[in-house]
């Protein structure tokens, strides 16, 4: 998300102030007006469309979408309603998550049990990079570690699961693996960096 090379358009960014990856991830609701000021600094600067790189900010979605006059896309995560209409009714989408044990219901948007039954989770908690996001600074990304632990996870949900039929991403990091595993998997991935470029070829 940070690299100017993923998109062919500029990007631009703010830190949200006292946010790091264990607050986020567990859902610091604190947090909130930092976001949201953050979010009006984008605008301020120019910004036509306002993202983040933490799927977990979903959780500010509303608060920040409510306090902007332009698109906000939180996270991947917002994609799930229209990602499930896309596959027919027996099928399910793997969501791919840094943290599967902070990955609670709410943040899914899906409220019909029977959709509900059709997304499985799964996460990279306890692996290399789960670990380095947690040191204050971060290190550089171990994209072999991600692509690793990303891969392991999904084998072992479509071995649970063998009706998955798509990925979903949660982490922002884990659009840098995407083309090695579509290349495993032979299964479509989506990741905040499709949503991204979804929203901006809206803008004018």
């Amino acid at each position: 998300m940070l690299n100017p090379a993923t998109f062919d358009f500029e990007t631009i960014s703010e830190t949200v102030a006292g946010a790091w990856v264990e607050n986020v991830v567990r859902g610091d609701a604190a947090l909130e007006p930092a976001f949201i000021a953050a979010a009006q600094r984008l605008v301020e600067r120019g910004a036509v469309a306002i993202s983040s790189t933490c799927g977990f900010s979903v959780r500010h979605q509303a608060a920040v979408a409510a306090s902007v006059k332009v698109p906000v896309v939180m996270s991947s995560l917002l994609l799930l309603p229209t990602l499930l209409r896309q596959l027919p009714k027996r099928a399910k989408i793997a969501v791919l998550t840094y943290d599967s044990t902070c990955c609670s219901e709410d943040l899914l948007g899906i409220d019909d049990r029977a959709e509900r039954a059709r997304v499985v989770i799964g996460g990279i908690e306890g692996g290399k990079f789960w670990h380095d996001e947690l040191k204050r600074p971060a290190p550089p990304l171990d994209v072999p570690a991600i692509e690793a632990d990303v891969a392991a996870c999904i084998a072992r949900l479509r071995s649970a699961h063998p009706e998955i039929a798509i990925i979903l991403f949660e982490c922002a990091a884990f659009p840098i693996v995407a083309p090695a595993i579509r290349r495993i998997t032979k299964l479509p991935v989506y990741s905040i960096t499709d949503l991204c470029r979804l929203t901006m070829a809206s803008t004018s």
